[in-house]
Parts: C-alpha cells; sequence; structure tokens
C-alpha cells in the first residue's frame, strides 16, 4: 500500500488528530458569559482557536457570534454596560488579565469590521496610522516598507501603487475592504478578526476577499463571523454555530456543514430556523 494510500483511508479520529498536531492553539475560550447590563448574551462558551487557520462563526441574527468575536480583543471594553466572565487565553495569556494593555492586544488581534471604513487620509497614511501610533515606522524608508508589503499581502499593491496619495474613501467598496485589511496587517499582528466583511460588497468583491482570506491564513489566524454558510463552507477549516447566545456545535467545517451531530444545527443549515 502506497504512503498516499494509507492517507486516504485513515479514520476520522486519526486525520483529527493529525490536524491538532499541526495547528497549535491560538485561543482557548473557556466558559465565557457576556452581559449587557442584567441581559445576558453569551452562556458558558468554551472553544479553541487554532493557529492558522478559519474559524468562521456562523448563527441567526442576535445569536450571539458578534459579541463573542469583539471578547477576542476587548472590544466589548468600550460598551460601559458590558461584562465579560469566564476566561479567554492568547497563547497561555488570559487577556482580560489586570496587566493586559487593551490598545497593545489590539496590535496582536486585528480587527476588520462589516463595513469599509477608511479613514479620511490619504491610502498611504491609512496603512501607516497604526505603525506610526506604535512607534513601528521611526523613518520614512520604514513607512514606504510597510506600506508596500501590507497592500501587497492584502493584494491592492498592483491596483494603488500610482495613487497611494489620493484618498482612501476613494477606492470601490472591495477595495477600501482590502484597504482596511492592509491596515490590519499593517502592526504585524498574529490574529485577523473579520466581522461579516463582505456583507456590502458585490459578488465579485466578495470573491476577491474570499481569495485573499485563503492566502492570510499562512501568516495569521482568522476569525470571521459571517451570515453566508457558504462562505464559511468556502474559507474556513472550523465551524461555530451559535444560537440564542448557546455554542451549539464547533467542529471541522465539512463535518458541520455535512453531518451535523446536533438537531438545531441541520435545521439552521437547511434553512428551518434562522
Amino acid at each position: 500500500m502506497t504512503e498516499t494510500a494509507a492517507v486516504l483511508i485513515r479514520p476520522p479520529e486519526v486525520e483529527q488528530a493529525v490536524n491538532d498536531a499541526m495547528s497549535p492553539v491560538k485561543f482557548t475560550a473557556t466558559d465565557v458569559d457576556v452581559f449587557y447590563g442584567v441581559k445576558q448574551a453569551l452562556n458558558a462558551i468554551s472553544l479553541d482557536i487554532r493557529q492558522n487557520e478559519v474559524t468562521a462563526l456562523i448563527g441567526p441574527s442576535g445569536c450571539g457570534k458578534s459579541t463573542f468575536l469583539r471578547c477576542l480583543n476587548r472590544m466589548n471594553d468600550t460598551i460601559d454596560s458590558c461584562r465579560v466572565e469566564g476566561s479567554i487565553l492568547l497563547d497561555d495569556t488570559d487577556i482580560y488579565g489586570q496587566e493586559i494593555d487593551p490598545v497593545e492586544l489590539r496590535a496582536r488581534v486585528g480587527m476588520v469590521f462589516q463595513k469599509p471604513n477608511p479613514f479620511p487620509k490619504s491610502i498611504f497614511d491609512n496603512v501607516v496610522y497604526g505603525p506610526k501610533i506604535h512607534g513601528m515606522a521611526p523613518d520614512r524608508q520604514t513607512q514606504e516598507e510597510i506600506v508596500q508589503r501590507s497592500l501587497e499581502r492584502a493584494g491592492l499593491w498592483d491596483e494603488v501603487k500610482d495613487r497611494l496619495h489620493e484618498p482612501g474613501t476613494g477606492l470601490s467598496g472591495g477595495q477600501q475592504q482590502r484597504l482596511c485589511i492592509a491596515r490590519a496587517i499593517a502592526v504585524t499582528p498574529e490574529v485577523i478578526l473579520m466581522d461579516e466583511p463582505c456583507s456590502s460588497l458585490d459578488p465579485i468583491a466578495t470573491a476577491r476577499v474570499e481569495e485573499l482570506i485563503n492566502e492570510l491564513k499562512q501568516n495569521y489566524t482568522i476569525v470571521i463571523v459571517t451570515h453566508s454558510m457558504q462562505q464559511a463552507a468556502r474559507v474556513s477549516q472550523r465551524t461555530a454555530f451559535f444560537l440564542l447566545g448557546d455554542l451549539v456545535e464547533f467542529g471541522d467545517t465539512a463535518q458541520i456543514f455535512t453531518k451535523p451531530k446536533d438537531e438545531r444545527t441541520q435545521s439552521y443549515i437547511t434553512g428551518r430556523i434562522g
């Protein structure tokens, strides 16, 4: 029997063990509860997010997936009524520990929002803004290197290299979203969070961003909230299904979409709920 044949007939549990060994855990969430005032938005969420993989969070509107995403870089800290309980570890460090600076955390865990939100600055200044704030771009040469590298990784360099000093807001919607991805990359994060990054884009721009996500996972851990189950199936390796603040099911994306273990997951995927 050839080595290739042996790989093809691995039992699922052996294949999973191999995958786990190849992908170290980047985030570990344990019993995470989130409250907005007296209202509980998340109920004891526990899951691992693995390095250099795309993890998709799916579920109907209001199920808690974006709330959980914002827990991963403490964006919920900006909401006075919000309280987060439980444990979230990034490389074995509690990100809610008293010694953690949220600003520094957000440099490690970047975020791309639902609607493209370039600053009212030039393309160049959009990309270099974060590195300058964090003291990573002390001189012009370094700034130029960061801008080119970030735009190349975001698949935008060839389209804008002759327009770097024009406003970022003058780009198309898809280009603006890739500019925002370049801006997130510029501070050399380890993780990129994406909150429905394609919801305002046309199909062609969506396809380009999805191609980019597949490329970026070679260098970054990516967590994406998406309302599109087709998108989750296309871009992610693992999928978490949220419903009414609960994590109903979490596992390999192919398994979630073809052989879900929970009836509620099956109902959501087939359109009976949500």
